[in-house]
């Protein structure tokens, strides 16, 4: 069975015609804000449309109905197309003078990363670019979060890969259970969801933000991606009350959104009995008390002598240290990387936790990347469903989610995917360090794309940026950022020689 070159071509090519014409809106944005911008994006925006909908229409004629392996190359390539082709804008605009920094950008939107080359190596600060620009990379988010959405709950279970596949014991694939029975009517109910909560948001931030930062903060928080108008991110608003609601909407983002639906039908005992919820908030509570506590500054002075708790960033009331420190905690747990501190200047502890945190990921079936949630609470049951084997050599132990019995298959998935998860994180910290960082920024770079978080560790904080890196260490990470993003397998595979051949 050969791949179906032309029935992957005809989808990609609808896919870069619908992105040509999502390339209208930063042009309108531009002509309402008297920028030139929108010549070039309209341009754009006409090559997409034109090579896309040639693609579509030619090719869709003898398009064959999609199998799995078509499934597999038109995930895999259509954020790589996406990226290729949304990139074009910010070098025809003259934002970024490096096609490889703007590829660099669009992947990190598309992927809901967040990282950026934007206030460093030659590039202008964020405060300097353009509102169509900055419009773009908030969209770019917004579209890539929502793809995943439909993906994971829609798409990937039917190929046997991705977050919500590991729900394949108590939902075989698209089901009357997850949403609707059909992957259209999923999609068109997730898309009303997802719209309705980031005009939520867009309507509480308005009090304390203009309606353009309000609108492309919902867009990158909705998608858990990190894309601030601001160099200093949610930090440069200085408001307690910004960081609250988009505290509030990231922990929503980062939430299985068929919970969300369920959760709207009335359904409410059905989503608090949800076994990874309830660990997905518990991971939240204990980070963000943890990091809190660490943050107080008599509680620095308890653990250690005033001297060395003076050379750290503290708090001195509880209330500001929790605000912190919840606020970080929910932001790389759900990956999406805004910021409102660095939390490489805040005591060991504090970051420490945020360390950690970076392993813990969304909700299956959220904008959330990572390792997901799920897939912490499935290891923990079978690590501990082996000590108990241990014990009882001859007993039968079935490994249960809720009330369903977990399927031997979902476990060889979870523990596959950890594997190539964590052996991402090493090899792309090797690549790195080949490329010149030292170890530190090397694998908090690797294990930041990976997890699509955005900021990461060493060089690479919260208050720095990706435009020093070389080249080729851009497109590796694009690369990382990508596999991360689709759960590893969608990748992997087209590395496989049987892939490719009958």
């Amino acid at each position: 069975m050969v791949l179906d070159i032309k029935a992957v071509l005809s989808t990609l090519g609808a896919l870069v015609f619908f992105l040509g014409i999502a390339l209208v809106v930063p042009a309108v944005v531009a002509v309402i804000y008297g920028e030139s911008d929108w010549i070039s994006f309209l341009g754009v925006a006409i090559l997409c449309t034109t090579i896309g909908g040639f693609s579509w229409r030619l090719l869709s004629r003898n398009a064959a109905e999609l199998r799995v392996r078509e499934g597999f190359a038109i995930v895999a390539f259509a954020w790589i197309a996406l990226s290729l082709f949304g990139a074009i804008p910010f070098v025809t605009t003259g934002t970024l003078a490096s096609y490889t920094d703007a590829f660099f950008e669009t992947m990190s939107g598309f992927s809901t990363t967040g990282a950026t080359v934007f206030g460093g190596g030659g590039n202008p600060a964020i405060e300097d670019v353009s509102h169509a620009i900055l419009f773009w990379r908030s969209l770019t988010h917004w579209l890539g979060g929502m793809g995943i959405i439909v993906l994971t709950l829609a798409i990937l279970p039917l190929l046997g890969v991705g977050g919500m596949q590991l729900y394949k014991a108590e939902v075989p694939g698209p089901s009357t259970d997850k949403l609707t029975p059909r992957v259209q009517e999923t999609a068109k109910r997730l898309w009303l969801i997802y719209v309705g909560i980031t005009v939520a948001e867009v309507l509480a931030l308005l009090p304390a933000m203009t309606f353009f930062d309000a609108v492309n903060h919902a867009f990158a928080t909705m998608a858990t991606g990190g894309f601030s108008t601001r160099n200093a991110s949610v930090g440069a608003f200085q408001s307690t009350y910004v960081e609250w609601v988009i505290a509030l909407f990231m922990l929503l983002a980062g939430t299985n959104f068929a919970l969300h639906y369920r959760l709207l039908r009335g359904r409410t005992m059905t989503v608090f009995r949800d076994t990874e919820l309830r660990v997905y908030l518990g991971f939240v509570f204990i980070a963000s008390l943890l990091i809190s506590l660490a943050l107080w500054t008599p509680a620095q002075e308890f653990v250690h002598s005033a001297e060395v708790a003076a050379s750290r960033v503290t708090y001195d009331h509880f209330l500001d240290a929790l605000r912190m420190g919840t606020f970080q905690a929910i932001s790389i747990i759900t990956t999406t990387g805004f910021g409102t501190a660095d939390y490489l200047l805040w005591p060991p502890l504090a970051a420490g936790v945020i360390f950690l945190c970076f392993f813990i990921g969304g909700m299956g079936g959220s904008t959330g990347g990572g390792v997901k949630v799920i897939r912490h609470v499935l290891l923990f049951k079978n690590s501990f469903k082996e000590v108990n084997q241990l014990i009882h050599p001859q007993a039968v132990i079935p490994i249960r989610l809720g009330q369903r019995i977990v399927s031997q298959e979902v476990m060889r998935n979870v523990l596959s995917f950890m594997v190539l998860y964590l052996g991402l994180i090493g090899l792309g910290t090797f690549m790195m360090a080949l490329f010149g960082l030292d170890v530190q920024t090397a694998f908090g770079a690797a294990i930041s794309s990976v997890g699509n978080v955005g900021p990461a560790f060493g060089g690479l904080g919260p208050t720095e940026n990706y435009a020093s890196l070389t080249d080729a260490a851009k497109w590796t990470l694009s690369l990382l950022m990508l596999a991360g993003r689709l759960e590893i397998f969608t990748i992997v595979i087209l590395f496989v020689p049987a892939f490719w051949k009958r």
